[in-house]
């Protein structure tokens, strides 16, 4: 697949493939064109397998655009919009490698249902414990 066009809203980069084909990834994978203003968003070229931004230090594949997980799960999401949380911390205290759950994180490795649940709860667990002070 060739992406061979792209634009922007304030949450996706959707692509155009030369059949015509249309795709969307999430802007969390890529904070760098999340926080970019639009003139920097459109200072790109196209590569032979994807797409360049130098001034951002950017690059997306064009084959990313074919992912299945083009959309970060909810416990994904939690930590890509909560750059705040200390990520070795919180596995320290759910029991879990910090190496493994920043693979699970960045969609390097994917956590089994019951896996991703428990870290999901734990999350609701530590907001609840928060909002008691």
């Amino acid at each position: 697949m060739k992406i061979t066009e792209i634009w922007f809203d304030a949450d996706y980069i959707y692509g155009k493939d030369e059949a015509g084909k249309e795709y969307k990834q999430s802007l969390l994978w890529y904070p760098k064109l999340r926080e970019a203003s639009d003139d920097e968003r459109s200072q790109y070229t196209f590569g032979m397998g994807g797409i360049h931004w130098r001034r951002l230090d950017e690059d997306i594949s064009f084959e990313s655009f074919g992912y299945d997980d083009a959309e970060p799960s909810a416990m994904q999401r939690f930590f890509l919009v909560h750059k705040e949380i200390n990520v070795a911390e919180f596995a320290r205290l759910i029991g879990l490698n910090p190496t493994l759950l920043r693979n699970y994180i960045n969609g390097f490795k994917k956590p089994s249902k019951e896996r991703e649940q428990e870290i999901i709860d734990f999350i609701h667990k530590l907001g609840k414990e928060m909002a008691v002070y």
